[in-house]
């Protein structure tokens, strides 16, 4: 037992690891990062690297286990992987949205399942003599999960897709995102039902008990659609129960648990686990804690999702996906489930009024297939129904399918003519409020303090998206987004809310008012200077070597000539543009940064140093000059004293750089040395390689 648990501790370790660099990588090349973690699996698995002996693993770091590419242990956290994955997917569905456009989204999706899954166990009746297997007929458990393996959607790299367009509001985003969730929901169930078809399957030839599947049929989908109506009745008592446990960790924790414990119950009826774990996370998708228990659960994801897709990849047999019958059925199976997509979303999209290339896009963006087809196929390959050919055909197909499509729908949306027959709007039943502040500092402060008073009044607040500043208020039925746009701040709600609303950003916007009147008052500095410009005896600050990466010997100037504040700050500024590290272009816009910067506080550190410090677009990269006054200059120093030495630093806004590290190693250098030694220097030589000497001890 110990030593099953120190593989299974050393292989996690190496999962983790090369799961998120084969993610990373991939991400940077434009293609989807689970991708990435399959490639892992397949590569450092049992059928590829894996098996090969290392020092102390003489079997390998992956052996097989008893003719298994996966040890049971390893196959358990990837099997509660798939709850994690699953829960999200639950947690995410926008039932508002799939009500709203549940017409044309239950054409579209309804006619995507039906396509693929025809399309799929057709495919599998007629060619899977290409890989030596005769089904007795097109509801052989093969045929079957090669048709809903194909069904469901992906809808990820469509919505990524979408959003960068800016057509996530558009009819043909709308409909594409409500389609997805009817078509990940049809195929959960058509995998509840197919499940008790393969169990009622007995006797040769796999013959069915046509009355038993009828049974089980029926048990399946009234058990998946008695938990999800009950769960989402009873969301709102959920959520009250798992607030009582106090903070969202712990509402995050114990919802979580909550999704275990249906995973298991819904097995233990018949059902796949992962049908548990999507009807948990529907249920709590139209709660007020659903971004909480999103938020608190984000590390987790980010751990163990990945394990599943690289374990996934380590059951792809290498040599079955060399083989050319498996390349040649995996050709035929993934046209075929393209087209199906294509035409079984696309003709429909027509009759719900959108022209051909509106419904061309809608078809497209059904195409890319992922997570559920993925745990769809994984769960036949371990009831034995796909072999390792199949299983590498169908891998084959969703990856190609994920890749391909997103191109396709990109050259779509190039084009701006609508996708819409009749393009008559939709009203809308929200309002939004704008405000325009003077400052982008002033509009943070608004949208912290209205998320204090949203907080207070008991409201669940979620930063929905970084690079949009998106952030969403929940409690119970009211839904309340407000987003920094600039130097703008937008509120979004329902018409309903206004009064709510209106006392909110009153309130917030007094607190603003009352934190800029306590501004204007001056800040208790005495302490402050005492502490910032006593000359402490220390070792000074020896950082991580910044001033070797930073400065060049070129930079250094012992004879400045400027006798103020601004003709040394020119001065110096001018020096970089003549060196060719600032663009002369720039200066004057540089230059009032550093004024504006020196008007807040002076730069002017004690006993003789001062470091003017600014950050600007028009470099993109860390750079120094350090420049020499002997007789001293008035420099607004914190101990009142001249200012002698300047050093000039100027970092990028756009990404981020050793800043403080080069400030600090400086103010250390400066303290060991002290100012004689660094005025008694003979040329700029010598001060720089004080500078060098100090900073790299």
């Amino acid at each position: 037992m110990t030593h099953r648990m120190m593989m299974l501790v050393i292989q996690f370790g190496i999962i983790i690891f090369f799961a998120r660099l084969a993610g990373m990588a991939f991400s940077k090349a434009k293609l989807p990062g689970v991708l990435g973690e399959l490639f892992a699996g397949m590569l450092l698995g049992a059928y590829a690297l894996g098996q090969f002996p290392v020092p102390g693993f003489p079997h390998g770091l992956f052996p097989l286990h008893n003719g298994e590419p996966v040890s049971p242990e390893l196959y358990g956290l990837a099997t509660i992987a798939s709850i994690v994955l699953l829960f999200n997917v639950g947690l995410e569905t926008d039932l508002k949205m799939l009500f709203r456009y549940f017409f044309a989204g239950t054409l579209v999706g309804v006619g995507g399942v039906i396509a693929s899954v025809v399309s799929g166990v057709f495919t599998g009746f007629w060619f899977s003599g290409l890989l030596g297997m005769s089904p007795v007929s097109v509801f052989d458990p093969v045929c079957l999960f090669l048709g809903i393996s194909s069904a469901a959607t992906s809808v990820g790299i469509t919505a990524r897709i979408l959003s960068e367009k800016r057509k996530l509001d558009s009819p043909e985003g709308v409909t594409i995102l409500s389609a997805a969730v009817i078509d990940d929901v049809i195929g959960i169930i058509l995998l509840a039902v197919v499940s008790g078809m393969v169990a009622s399957t007995h006797g040769k030839n796999g013959t069915l008990d046509w009355a038993h599947i009828g049974l089980i049929g029926i048990k399946a989908v009234s058990v998946w659609l008695a938990a999800m109506v009950a769960g989402i009745w009873a969301a709102r008592k959920i959520a009250f129960l798992l607030k009582m446990f106090g903070g969202r960790t712990s509402i995050a924790v114990m919802a979580f648990g909550l999704a275990l414990i249906l995973s298991g119950l819904f097995e233990e009826a018949g059902l796949a686990m992962i049908i548990g774990a999507y009807v948990m996370g529907l249920s709590l998708s139209r709660s007020d804690i659903v971004h909480v228990i999103r938020e608190r659960m984000h590390a987790i994801y980010v751990l163990l999702v990945p394990v599943f897709f690289f374990v996934t990849g380590m059951f792809i047999n290498m040599k079955a996906v060399a083989d050319l019958q498996v390349l040649l059925f995996a050709g035929i199976y993934t046209a075929v489930a393209f087209s199906a997509k294509v035409l079984g979303c696309g003709l429909p999209a027509l009759a719900a009024k959108f022209n051909l290339i509106g419904a061309s896009r809608v078809g497209l963006g059904m195409v890319p297939r992922g997570e559920v087809g993925l745990i769809i196929a994984t769960l036949g390959m371990a009831a034995g129904i796909l072999n390792d050919r199949l299983f590498a055909a169908v891998i084959i197909m969703l990856v190609v399918n994920t890749v391909v499509a997103p191109l396709g729908l990109v050259k779509l949306f190039e084009n701006e003519r609508s996708g819409v027959a009749d393009s008559v709007g939709e009203r809308s039943d929200t309002t939004e409020l704008r405000f325009n502040f003077s400052t982008y500092a002033l509009v943070e402060l608004f949208l912290a303090k209205l998320t204090e008073v949203f907080d207070e009044d008991g409201f669940f607040t979620h930063l929905l998206s970084h690079g949009d500043q998106l952030y969403q208020a929940r409690k119970e039925n009211q839904v309340i987004e407000y987003q920094r746009t600039g130097n703008t701040a937008r509120v979004v709600f329902r018409e309903e809310n206004i009064p709510l609303v209106h006392a909110a950003v009153l309130d917030a916007v007094a607190s603003v008012e009352l934190a800029v009147k306590e501004l204007k008052s001056p800040l208790c500095d005495t302490e402050l200077h005492q502490t910032l410009t006593t000359e402490a005896h220390s070792p000074g600050y020896t950082g991580t070597h910044a001033i070797a990466q930073v400065l060049k010997p070129h930079m250094v100037k012992t004879g400045l000539h400027g006798t103020s504040k601004s003709e040394v700050l020119r001065e110096l500024l001018m020096f970089l543009c003549d060196s060719g590290q600032l663009p002369r272009r720039n200066f004057d816009e540089v230059l009032d940064e550093i004024l504006t910067r020196e008007g807040v506080m002076s730069t002017g550190f004690a006993g003789g140093l001062a470091i003017p410090h600014a950050r600007v677009n028009s470099i993109d990269s860390l750079i120094s000059v350090v420049g020499i006054y002997p007789h001293g200059i008035d420099f607004d120093a914190m101990d009142g004293n001249l200012s002698y030495v300047f050093v000039l630093v100027l970092s990028p806004e756009s990404h981020p750089t050793p800043h403080l590290e080069f400030i600090a190693e400086v103010a250390g250098v400066f303290q060991r040395y002290g100012l004689e030694q660094f005025l008694g220097a003979r040329d700029s030589d010598a001060v720089y390689e004080m500078l060098m000497n100090k900073s790299n001890r």
